[in-house]
């Protein structure tokens, strides 16, 4: 169960940091609606869970060579490293960009689909992160674990979605500089911990 509750947190951590996402959902949600804002974060989450399916059905079996191994700690390291210290950095340089009209759920999901997987640093994340973190597990368990793994960090995702569709939607006076500042360290912080581990895993299996 903690491992579960571990990966959960990942996801959490992965979705926390301010992007060009979150920023969608806050500006849908407060101009649309909690719906909208879910509906686009959904559609987001769907784009993480076509390029988390493609790491794992076409790189899974590799991942056991230790090179490739040290690989992916090394880049899930630089990758959750550089995010971290980008979100601190970034803290409360938070702008929420003016849109008009209305949208539909089907518009607002294909949006958030559409911003995720377009963007290059996504196949980036998943590749460095989700392929670190199949490096670490799948040598102690099965694929029927592994897949409940990634359900956790999908459910941390999700998790996340919604409660930036809440609270956009609902406690719109909460969506103050100091409360995205809060957020961006917090979040920054926890990519960093999770940095400094993969870099831990790197540099055993590279040197000792």
């Amino acid at each position: 169960m903690a491992i579960f509750i571990s990966y959960v947190f990942l996801g959490l951590s992965l979705a926390a940091p301010i992007g060009p996402i979150n920023a969608a959902q806050m500006d849908k949600g407060i101009k649309h609606g909690f719906l909208n804002a879910w509906v686009l974060g959904l559609g987001s989450v769907l784009a993480d869970i076509v390029y988390m399916m493609a790491v794992f059905f076409g790189i899974a079996q590799f991942i056991e060579i230790p090179i490739v191994k040290a690989f992916l700690w090394s880049f899930g390291f630089f990758v959750l490293t550089y995010t971290g210290i980008e979100s601190i950095v970034g803290a409360g340089k938070f702008v929420n960009d003016s849109r008009t009209g209305d949208e539909s759920l089907g518009k607002s999901f294909i949006t958030g689909f559409m911003m995720s997987i377009s963007n290059p640093l996504t196949i980036l994340f998943w590749l460095g992160i989700y392929g670190a973190t199949l490096a670490k597990t799948a040598s102690t368990y099965d694929n029927s674990q592994l897949l409940i793994f990634s359900l956790a960090i999908i459910l941390g995702l999700v998790i996340w979605d919604i409660t930036m569709a809440a609270v956009a939607s609902s406690f719109r006076k909460l969506l103050t500089t100091k409360l995205l500042t809060i957020i961006s360290i917090i979040s920054g912080i926890s990519l960093i911990g999770f940095g400094a581990y993969f870099g831990y895993q790197a540099v055993i299996i590279l040197f000792f």
